[in-house]
């Protein structure tokens, strides 16, 4: 691209966004490393043209119908799309017929291996014009959209103009970050023209005033909405469920608001993910096909001396898992029963649905902010009967340091849960770092002579010598993050949801 009559006024500093802010710079961290595969193949450079012959000379691949040189073209990015113009005549113009998938970050060498890094501005000129000329050469559709990498607050005409571009051009998934700052830079009004979209990722932004949105603003076919350090008011999360008649799965990380409240009605969200985020109180008001509520970061900043976030379930029947749940931070409540210690086990107070439940716990109670270190297994026989153990089939303990307490709630589970089928003990990397094989072994080895309460054999079912013992993989046991309930679901789970501060349990009925 031609810049020699490019004139730069000026330059300011920007710094990594991780020197910014450090929550900011953990959920921005969590936004791209969730952002969704896109629909290509760019593993490998496109091929130079005399590869694409044949030793006789004859241009084989070009002589195939149309369909399938399309198919080819639609499976790779969009510079390398258009960059096939080159290949042969057959080849000019198919491009433009096919619906192409167009990252930023294939631009701007080094961002496709390290979405976080970002070069100087100065190196950047002439990018954004390249944004929009693609955007605007190409009749669409584009399947997926993603401008994860741009120096956005110093483009902010090209802003709007990119997203007219891409609401005329019927895009179906899109991912807009805005980088590296500031957070509350007005989120284009034009993205709710955008009536295409069944995903939606947006991160970094301030929510518009949603009274002077038109009447038809919004997400006809909206399935997938990620928000990431959005600026919201109470009242935007009502009004994005409400225009997304079809979502299924909102996930909603490093809110910017003081508190996150939501009453949920929705007939069509089957998953709510809650991260990073000072938690408000949440209402399952009405929500039939929820199936999944899913919350990890989420203590509640003292407002009034009140830091205790109250989630209410009404009408949930489809309710499966729930997590990861806070005794000291999240209040329980069904119907208009508050789930208190001393509560009687009723129909009223149980959630029948439920049969994934995490828990994050610490196995050293605190007092004046110290540890008292007395969570031994006599703590675990004075609170028997626990009935919820007596249906557990599954067993995953996340963050595991070796403590005896932890040793002895685990002991206490295993030699009272006639259902369980299956434990899996993910190690804390920082204490087992540098531990040898040998060291490990001995560690756990107390987990060798713990009989099930079925009588059906010790806790790894006769495999004991054969288990696995992959500190690589932060493992106790032959299995991987796939076996735990949390993630063996069919949803894009936020990664690094069970990595906690203390431990963290997923208990399987």
């Amino acid at each position: 691209m031609d810049l020699s009559r490019w004139r730069i006024h000026s330059i300011r500093s920007i710094d990594n966004f991780v020197d910014e802010n450090e929550d900011a710079g953990a959920a921005l961290k969590y936004a791209y490393e969730s952002l969704p595969k896109p629909p290509i193949t760019s593993h490998e450079p496109l091929a130079a043209p005399a590869a694409w012959s044949a030793p006789d000379g004859v241009d084989r691949i070009s002589s195939l119908p149309d369909q399938i040189l399309r198919n080819i073209v639609s499976r790779l990015p969009a510079q390398d799309a258009v960059r096939t113009g080159a290949l042969a005549s057959r080849w000019r113009s198919l491009w433009r017929t096919v619906p192409l998938v167009f990252l930023d970050a294939g631009l701007i060498p080094g961002c496709a291996k390290n979405p976080t890094w970002r070069p100087p501005y100065e190196d950047t000129l002439g990018i954004n014009n390249a944004v929009y000329a693609i955007l605007k050469t190409h009749p669409g559709p584009f399947r997926c959209v993603q401008i994860t990498c741009c120096h956005l607050d110093l483009n902010r005409g090209n802003i709007k103009r990119w997203m007219r571009q891409i609401a005329n051009k019927g895009v179906q998934e899109l991912a807009f970050i805005n980088r590296p700052w500031p957070l509350n830079l007005p989120l284009p009004a034009t993205l709710f023209s955008c009536t295409s979209l069944t995903r939606l990722h947006i991160g970094a932004w301030r929510f518009p005033d949603v009274a002077e949105l038109p009447e038809s603003a919004g997400f006809p076919h909206l399935k997938e909405l990620f928000l990431t350090l959005i600026t919201m008011k109470d009242g935007d999360l009502a009004f994005l469920l409400d225009k997304s008649p079809v979502l299924e799965v909102l996930t909603i990380i490093g809110s910017q608001q003081t508190d996150v409240h939501l009453c949920l009605v929705s007939h069509s969200l089957r998953c709510l993910q809650l991260g990073l985020s000072s938690l408000g109180d949440i209402a399952v008001a009405d929500a039939p096909r929820l199936e999944r509520l899913l919350l990890w970061m989420t203590q509640r900043r003292h407002t009034g001396g009140n830091n205790v976030s109250l989630i209410k379930i009404d009408n949930a029947p489809n309710l499966s898992m729930l997590g990861y749940w806070h005794p000291g931070q999240h209040q329980l409540q069904i119907g208009d029963t508050v789930i208190e210690s001393g509560t009687e086990v009723s129909p009223s107070t149980i959630i029948p649905s439920v049969k994934t439940l995490a828990l994050e716990v610490h196995f050293e109670p605190m007092k004046v902010n110290k540890p008292t270190g007395k969570v031994k297994l006599n703590f675990w026989l004075e609170a028997c009967p626990v009935e919820c153990v007596l249906h557990v089939k599954t067993l995953v303990i996340h963050e595991f340091k070796g403590s005896k307490n932890e040793h002895a709630f685990i002991k206490f589970i295993v030699e009272r849960a006639p259902l369980l089928e299956k434990m899996v003990i993910m190690l804390c990397p920082e204490s087992f770092y540098n531990c040898s094989r040998t060291t490990l072994h001995t560690r756990m080895k107390s987990f060798l002579t713990v009989k099930w309460a079925d009588g059906d054999g010790d806790a790894f079912n006769a495999n004991a010598e054969a288990a696995s013992f992959d500190l690589n993989d932060n493992l106790y046991d032959s299995d991987s993050d796939a076996e735990d309930p949390i993630y063996a679901e069919d949803f894009h789970v936020v990664p690094g949801g069970g990595n906690h501060h203390g431990s963290s349990n997923v208990v399987h009925a």
